[in-house]
């Protein structure tokens, strides 16, 4: 017989034979272990009374002892996108970004880290460490959930790989906010905000017994993760025909850079209504609106530089798109790709409504199912060669280090990604004050800015290492 946790109400009938069988387990010398309860009834763990919530410590304790040991732990490859992270990754930087819940009320450590343990079974291709193969690298499930970890150091402090190798995602607590940092070969920004939003919800059940209801991005805790959900979207979506990779190089914000890695990120908090009425008048999405003021800002800069007009590089913001919608997928692995809007200032000075309209269109055109899928050709069709899959991983990670340290941020001046309005259920809404999302900075560009929108406060974080 295998390990045995019995419950039993002191009240019900089936008491003896709850005694009869525990005492048989050890007399055959199997391991029992009974809690009779005083003046309850038969199966009244089922109706999860707040008093008896030990009763549940002790199912998670035995469940851990007895099960999480002999799991056979889930493994994938890593997505199309996910291949370059861990080749480019150097001392001084890794691709790591944030997202973070503030609460109106301190978190409970206890209860953030039972509403963990929960949440990473939930989440085998997020819950998981970056192992390294003989090809390439690949994900493996993690057996329990991390520690919880103290905010000590700044916000997206370099990731060691040996940290990687252990659990690629870390939980930091400070006062209120429960934050998540993910190393990027796990998954982009919306797949996080669900593991996110999933996760603070279930802390609000264990700590208030608030059940936030499913959907806007929060799973269902108890069921399976479908095959969707696991999928490289990417292999799936790819096009007939792939798009061409030649673009002209980007301007370059420069400055002193920081000593120890240090990073400081500055929060512009917007009426989301108000931008959004602006946006509108121009004829504009958000997104384009706001890549218009980051665009003019960077035209200053470089202005401010006094080069002359003739020498002067394009600006260039790389804005992540959500392939998602596009091609009706629910992967919560990486799945998006770029729209790169470009303004030249060798042509002469551009208004804010010039660059609102420049943008938009541009945006436009390359936003399409067609070229989407065009570009995901392009680097899915780089994975084929026979050549290339039997390369011994030690080789591709240094051709493929020298390719994005000779190409790979030179097409733009820094990101702006936008996770859009977020929108969730009074449960939520009740006990979460704010949502954050920062990226961190570019391994050659010191400037990377990202926007949420949640609860009437659109934040526009602005992070750098100069």
């Amino acid at each position: 017989m295998p390990p045995s946790l019995i419950f039993v109400g002191a009240d019900e009938i089936m008491l003896d034979d709850a005694r009869l069988m525990h005492e048989k387990l050890l007399l055959a010398g199997h391991e029992s272990d009974m809690t009779i309860t005083k003046d309850m009834w038969h199966g009244y763990v089922l109706y999860d009374l707040k008093e008896y919530d030990h009763d549940f410590a002790k199912i998670r304790s035995f469940l851990k002892k007895h099960i999480a040991g002999q799991k056979k732990l889930r493994w994938m490859t890593l997505d199309n996108a996910a291949k370059i992270f861990p080749a480019s990754r150097s001392r001084s930087w890794s691709n790591v970004f944030r997202i973070s819940a503030t609460l109106y009320d301190d978190i409970d450590m206890k209860a953030l880290h039972d509403a963990l343990d929960v949440t990473v079974r939930r989440f085998p291709s997020i819950a998981v460490r970056v192992k390294t193969g003989m090809f390439w690298y690949y994900l493996e499930e993690i057996p329990k959930a991390p520690d919880i970890m103290e905010e000590k150091a700044h916000p997206l402090s370099r990731m060691p790989f040996d940290d990687i190798r252990k659990c690629a995602f870390r939980v930091i607590v400070h006062e209120k906010r429960i934050a998540v940092e993910f190393f990027h070969a796990l998954t982009d920004g919306n797949g996080g905000l669900v593991f996110v939003k999933t996760l603070v919800s279930e802390y609000l059940y264990q700590k208030y017994h608030v059940k936030v209801p499913k959907g806007n991005g929060v799973l269902d805790r108890l069921m399976e993760p479908s095959e969707g959900e696991l999928e490289d979207s990417f292999k799936k979506n790819a096009g007939p025909f792939p798009a061409s990779r030649k673009d002209t190089d980007a301007f370059k914000i420069s400055g002193e850079k920081e000593s120890d890695g240090y990073k400081t990120n500055v929060t512009f908090v917007l009426e989301p209504d108000e931008v959004k009425k602006r946006a509108k008048a121009l004829g504009v999405t958000v997104t384009a609106y706001m890549a218009a003021a980051l665009s003019l800002a960077t035209l200053n800069i470089q202005k401010d530089k006094g080069s002359r007009k003739e020498r002067t590089m394009p600006v260039k913001v790389l804005i992540p798109v959500n392939l998602r919608k596009i091609f009706n997928s629910n992967t919560l692995r990486n799945f998006v790709l770029y729209a790169n809007p470009s303004i030249d200032p060798r042509l002469g000075e551009y208004t804010f409504e010039e660059l609102c309209e420049m943008i938009h269109y541009q945006m436009k055109l390359q936003i399409t199912r067609k070229n989407m899928a065009a570009m995901i050709a392009t680097n899915v069709n780089s994975e084929k060669p026979l050549i290339l899959k039997i390369t011994p991983l030690f080789i591709k990670n240094v051709v493929m280090k020298l390719i994005f340290n000779a190409v790979g941020e030179k097409k733009s001046c820094f990101s702006f990604s936008n996770l859009g309005f977020v929108d969730m259920p009074k449960e939520f809404t009740d006990k979460v004050e704010r949502l954050d999302f920062v990226l961190s900075v570019q391994s050659a560009s010191p400037y990377n800015t990202s926007l949420i929108t949640y609860g009437g406060k659109m934040n526009l974080n602005i992070i750098r290492n100069i």
